[in-house]
């Protein structure tokens, strides 16, 4: 039951996690301490995540885990199906082309080693991955703030960020929606194409939407 909820949490996040992103908080000055165990630092990562709000000090606590579970894959620690799942999935709460990339990595190693609800988090981590080096996704399992879109398109020039008006809605874009087929997606528990659709109007309604995986579909 615990794990159900992190998976549902997480995905929660990926939703979200632009709006997050763009509350900045001074990073504090403590060390953080991190478990040893991949579990438990999943488990941890799942805990920042349990309300809709920003919790202070996230960011560097992920900082921290992304760095203790660098330490255990380069040590061999990172074993099993289990292991690498959850180790996707502290990675995908990155910051940067490459923790995206190297959670898509993860998730698909966990997906080979016999972890079938894996496979919704190697598609998701390729999509952020790919829109965060300006490419559309391809399943359509990221929704994101459209005024955080906008600013993140213009974070390389402060100067005109400052010019961007605020815009309400949710949206998907960049999205390439010609690449996967419905019936790929749906192998891959992403609902079709219709019901994304279905799910950011939700989305935008304030409801986390009951199709946020097809039918029979766990993760």
């Amino acid at each position: 039951m615990k794990m159900r909820i992190a998976r549902r949490l997480s995905s929660f996040l990926l939703t979200y996690s632009c709006v997050a992103f763009a509350q900045s908080v001074p990073p504090e000055k403590a060390a953080v301490p991190v478990a040893t165990n991949i579990h438990q630092i999943f488990l941890d990562d799942q805990a920042d995540r349990t309300s809709d709000n920003y919790v202070p000090g996230t960011n560097e606590r992920d900082a921290a885990r992304r760095k203790q579970v660098r330490a255990l894959l380069a040590a061999g620690q990172i074993k099993s199906a289990q292991d690498f799942h959850d180790a996707a999935y502290v990675f995908q709460h990155g910051t940067t082309p490459d923790d995206y990339l190297l959670a898509h990595i993860l998730a698909v190693e966990a997906v080979v080693k016999g972890d079938d609800t894996s496979k919704w988090i190697s598609a998701a981590t390729l999509d952020r991955y790919l829109q965060e080096i300006g490419r559309g996704q391809v399943f359509g399992t990221q929704y994101s703030d459209k005024s955080y879109f906008a600013m993140k398109r213009l974070e390389a020039n402060p100067a005109e960020q400052k010019k961007v008006p605020q815009e309400k809605g949710m949206t998907q874009e960049p999205y390439d929606r010609t690449l996967v087929p419905d019936a790929l997606r749906n192998s891959f528990c992403v609902p079709n194409l219709a019901q994304q659709t279905l799910n950011l109007k939700e989305f935008e309604a304030g409801k986390y939407p009951d199709g946020i995986i097809p039918p029979g579909c766990t993760r």
